[in-house]
């Protein structure tokens, strides 16, 4: 018991520490600057930029609250353990450790969180799937991975919303986009970013025969519309065309022209939204999707890397893969980044990639 009282003082004082270089006050300034905009009594006539606000100080308020909480829930385990190693009648030693590897992982997420530092980290994101070349095999393949990141916000509390799908022409998707709402959400995605490699017995071939199905992740912030981002488009800049919306939205959402496709003219960079069914609403969705994608092609230097986000590279060989997932002959996730892996498979396709994230964000540090 004496070892276990330990590993809490020692992840106690972890907490302290990793709190120190935290600006809480910072926060909880914007928290109230924010909270003052959102008493005015014309808050709600922009509804987008109300939208992000009211989202930004939900995320406010749960980060200062994390910081706070598990300072005071660490004090109270470690009192709680000194109490049971001292009365002999009372053993509640496993129900403790279990409350402990909870707050350890807690702890790993707020520590993560303080490497995210870079322009745009503390965003929302559009995630964007394209099968790669196979047909059917890599569609498949890409839903699949849309299931893993849908799993994945689930479980992290991040609002989705599909905002553009094309379904595969037997199974699976041709690509899909989705918005995910939430802090941070772009500084953790955004190590999803690359090629991603399947390999496994295939379920559509007569011979169950092993295949090799290629996709790719894209990742862009979502810019937020309630502060200035310095990326202003020209109208005179943009192509925009509409067509019936083909996904979601009822059944009257094949009658209304209200699926939006914005080309960027100088970049050549293209997004579409098909998730709303007024014009409006998706040509502010796509509009803000631009923004993000305009934001990261301003980043990058290599051409090759600018013509994969104008989705000029649509071939398996995008590039080298970022990840391996073998299902067969043998069962293994690779990081080829990191050269980090795990061998179960069905759990990381269940959106269970914390690791794989939290290992490349920490190969980053210089």
């Amino acid at each position: 018991m004496q070892e276990f009282i330990e590993q809490i003082k020692d992840l106690t004082s972890k907490v302290k520490s990793l709190k120190k270089t935290v600006d809480l006050e910072s926060r909880n300034g914007e928290l109230k600057s924010l909270s003052g905009e959102m008493n005015e009594p014309d808050f709600w006539q922009d509804q987008l930029r109300a939208k992000a606000i009211s989202q930004k100080v939900s995320d406010l308020n749960a980060e200062i609250e994390s910081w706070q909480k598990i300072e005071v829930d660490m004090e109270e385990l470690l009192n709680l353990a000194k109490d049971d190693e001292a009365d002999q009648n009372v053993n509640l030693t496993q129900d403790l450790k279990d409350q402990y590897y909870i707050l350890e992982k807690k702890f790993k997420q707020l520590e993560i969180a303080t490497l995210l530092n870079g322009q745009y980290d503390n965003l929302s994101a559009v995630v964007s799937i394209y099968a790669g070349a196979g047909g059917t095999e890599a569609q498949d393949w890409a839903e699949m991975l849309e299931r893993m990141y849908l799993r994945f916000c689930e479980k992290r509390n991040w609002e989705t919303n599909i905002i553009d799908k094309s379904a595969g022409t037997e199974a699976g998707v041709k690509s899909v986009s989705f918005e995910v709402k939430g802090r941070y959400v772009y500084g953790y995605l955004k190590a999803e970013s690359g090629v991603h490699r399947l390999v496994r017995l295939s379920p559509f071939d007569a011979d169950h025969a092993r295949h090799t199905s290629f996709a790719m992740v894209e990742v862009v912030p979502e810019i937020d519309p309630s502060a200035g981002s310095g990326l202003d488009i020209k109208p005179e800049d943009l192509k925009i065309e509409t067509n019936t919306s083909t996904g979601h939205g009822g059944q009257s959402v094949n009658t209304t022209y209200s699926a939006i496709r914005i080309t960027h003219i100088p970049t050549g960079l293209k997004v579409s939204c098909q998730n709303e069914r007024s014009q409006h609403q998706n040509r502010e969705l796509a509009l803000n999707y631009l923004k993000g994608k305009l934001a990261k092609y301003n980043e990058v230097q290599l051409d090759e890397e600018r013509m994969r986000l104008r989705g000029e590279l649509t071939e398996a060989a995008w590039g080298n893969q970022i990840r391996s997932y073998v299902l067969h002959p043998y069962k293994m996730v690779k990081d080829h980044r990191t050269n980090y892996e795990e061998h179960e498979p069905d759990k990381v396709l269940d959106g269970e990639i914390d690791n794989f994230i939290e290992v490349y964000l920490k190969s980053k540090i210089v």
